[in-house]
Parts: C-alpha cells; sequence; structure tokens
C-alpha cells in the first residue's frame, strides 16, 4: 500500500472528515512561509504580551500560561491562554487511495496554499 508522508496529509484527511461531517465546504488560507509578521494579530498582542512578561523569568509552562493570561490592554483587549497537555498520535499515514477521494479544489490565486474542501457525497465516506 502506498502512503503519503507529508505533514500536511493528515491534516488535509482530517478537514475532509470535518467537512463530511458537518456537510460544510472548508476554505483553507494558509500563510505562506516567512510572513507571520505580517499578522496584524500576531503584531497587536506580541508585543503587549513581551511588556507583560518583562523581567519575569520564564521557568515553567505555567509560569508562561499565567503571564499571557493576565495581559490586557488600553483599549480592553484581553487574552484567554491555557495550556494544552494532550497526547496528539504521531506518525500518521493516509493511503494514496484515501488521498484521492478527497474533494480538494485549489484555489485560483496561490492553489500551492488554498484551497477548498468540499463535503463527499453521503454514500462515499469513509
Amino acid at each position: 500500500m502506498a502512503v503519503w508522508r507529508s505533514r500536511w496529509t493528515p491534516w488535509k484527511w482530517e478537514l475532509q472528515r470535518f467537512a463530511d461531517d458537518t456537510q460544510r465546504t472548508v476554505s483553507v488560507c494558509h500563510v505562506p512561509p516567512g510572513t507571520s509578521k505580517w499578522n496584524t494579530v500576531e503584531h497587536r498582542l506580541f508585543s503587549f504580551i513581551s511588556s507583560n512578561w518583562r523581567g519575569e523569568p520564564l521557568q515553567d509552562d505555567d509560569t508562561i500560561v499565567h503571564l499571557i493570561a493576565r495581559t490586557t490592554t488600553a483599549k480592553g483587549l484581553t487574552v484567554t491562554c491555557r495550556l494544552d497537555r494532550r497526547k496528539y498520535a504521531t506518525g500518521r499515514q493516509v493511503s494514496n487511495g484515501d488521498m484521492q477521494t478527497l474533494r480538494l479544489e485549489r484555489h485560483a490565486f496561490h492553489g500551492d496554499w488554498d484551497y477548498l474542501i468540499r463535503p463527499r457525497p453521503q454514500d462515499r465516506k469513509r
């Protein structure tokens, strides 16, 4: 059995399952590599988080979560933060046959990053 080994393969497979379960089309728009610095949310948020923990030793996860969670701005921005301690399966593989069942349509502009995943007909779900 041929298997896809890309780290994006399980992501697309699970998005297909979500689209099937909800009977909704999912539009995926990834930020191109190296461009997160243009993310306006990151710009607005990270400067306040950095100011909030200035001078505090980041000794453990709980300290970091607490410092992020108590971040606020004068305009009323508040932050919610929690540590996800769940264990996730690694090394998941999706077969070529399963990948061929995806209803993935690339966007006309930057189709390598952006695409739609449409729900499969009810009789074709896996």
